[in-house]
């Protein structure tokens, strides 16, 4: 059994590395099992941004997420639509490579989500 000084130390060594808790699933797990054309196409090109956000810190995704929605809602005009409509479509997109996979209960909170952003976008566009 290691000490806890060694314990921190192989943490402190491995800090930047992935982590072995975090690998991916082997073989074609990325892709679903006889899918259509466009399905196909789609998964295939997100394998890439797929694999490198995995690689990436656990914070920053949500941290970028929730400034790029904070900057949203406080942002004027066109600029705030935008910053809303990169959030809704990151929604969109990652709710349409895991729709096979869930329940329909599952995914009423999703699409909900991508329309409730999309509003705001829509508002902030108009200007209200």
């Amino acid at each position: 059994m290691a000490s806890r000084e060694h314990e921190d130390e192989r943490r402190r060594a491995n800090r930047g590395r992935l982590d072995p808790e975090r690998r991916l699933p082997p073989g074609d797990a990325l892709f679903t099992p006889g899918a259509g054309r466009l399905r196909q196409e789609v998964e295939r090109r997100s394998a890439v941004p797929l694999v490198w956000l995995h690689q990436r810190p656990h914070w920053l995704l949500p941290l970028l997420l929730g400034v790029l929605f904070i900057a949203g809602l406080t942002s004027p005009g066109v600029l705030g639509a935008l910053c809303l409509l990169t959030v809704a479509a990151f929604f969109a997109w990652l709710a349409f490579l895991t729709w096979p996979t869930l329940a329909r209960r599952q995914r009423v909170p999703r699409v909900l989500m991508v329309l409730v952003v999309l509003v705001l976008a829509l508002a902030r566009a108009s200007g209200l």
